[in-house]
């Protein structure tokens, strides 16, 4: 037999290695159940949660949305409550100066601090009527062209005001309306690109990493409808209603003028 075989068969077999577990990495174990702990843990996607965990710049776009909806809201029920207290002023009015009283009664009964804007027209044309007659300045064919003219003028310039008053801060509804959306969306678009640059910074595209941030910018979004939805709204149907009221306004002074203009030619 070849020695070299009488050798190999001579020497035993080596003994088994028993397998032991290689360790973890150090810190390797506390990132796993760290991020075991976060994707299971809860996680406060209320509207208050949202807003304390959004990005600075979207924080500030809901405060303003927030801000521009509590006024837009402020302004709906002024403007409500006051046209219908308009509108019920308007027609005690009607119907006293259409009962048949003397006009320098209702004038007198007026005075100089009219309550509503029907009898500021009535107060401001008899206010130039009075003068002009007590100046003489009606005594002939002329005069009284030109009465009217003033009178009419009077009238014309006083609707203009009363109608700017009561058009004040109706630009603010227009407004909100047209940009709430926009700034909504830009909050949006700013806190989609914040989750995007934390996905890129914590190499995780789990849905429990990214549903937080996204939820932020869509809540940017919501506000920004809510804020103009009712604007938008409250100003066609506002709008419309005052619009009613000018037109109405103008007819009286119409109305009024042919009054008068009949009483300068029964008196002369």
């Amino acid at each position: 037999m070849d020695p070299f075989t009488q050798l190999a068969q001579a020497t035993p077999p080596p003994a088994p290695v028993p397998s032991t577990p290689v360790p973890p990495p150090p810190g390797a174990g506390s990132t796993v159940a760290g991020t075991l702990a976060s994707g299971t843990g809860g996680i406060d996607v209320s509207f208050v949660g949202m807003f304390l965990h959004a990005h600075p710049v979207v924080q500030i776009v809901m405060v303003l949305l927030l801000l521009a909806s509590v006024w837009s809201w402020a302004i709906i029920i002024e403007k409500t409550l006051k046209l219908r207290a308009l509108r019920r002023k308007a027609e005690a009015f009607e119907d006293t100066f259409w009962s048949g009283v003397s006009l320098d009664d209702l004038y007198d009964r007026v005075g100089d601090k009219p309550e509503e804007p029907l009898s500021s027209v009535f107060s401001g044309a008899m206010r130039e009527w009075r003068r002009s007659l007590s100046k003489g300045l009606a005594n002939t064919a002329t005069a009284r062209h030109n009465l009217q003219a003033r009178i009419e003028q009077v009238m014309a310039v006083t609707v203009q005001r009363e109608m700017e008053t009561i058009e004040k801060r109706m630009t603010f509804l227009a407004s909100t309306g047209a940009a709430a959306p926009f700034v909504g969306l830009f909050g949006t678009v700013w806190g989609i690109m914040t989750s995007f640059q934390g996905i890129a910074a914590s190499k995780n595209t789990s849905l429990v990493v990214v549903a937080p941030g996204i939820a932020e910018a869509l809540f940017a979004t919501a506000l920004g409808l809510v804020a103009a939805i009712p604007a938008v709204l409250a100003y066609n149907k506002i709008s419309s209603e005052i619009g009613r009221y000018g037109q109405r306004l103008e007819n009286f002074a119409q109305e009024f003028v042919t009054i008068l203009s009949r009483q300068l030619e029964e008196q002369n």
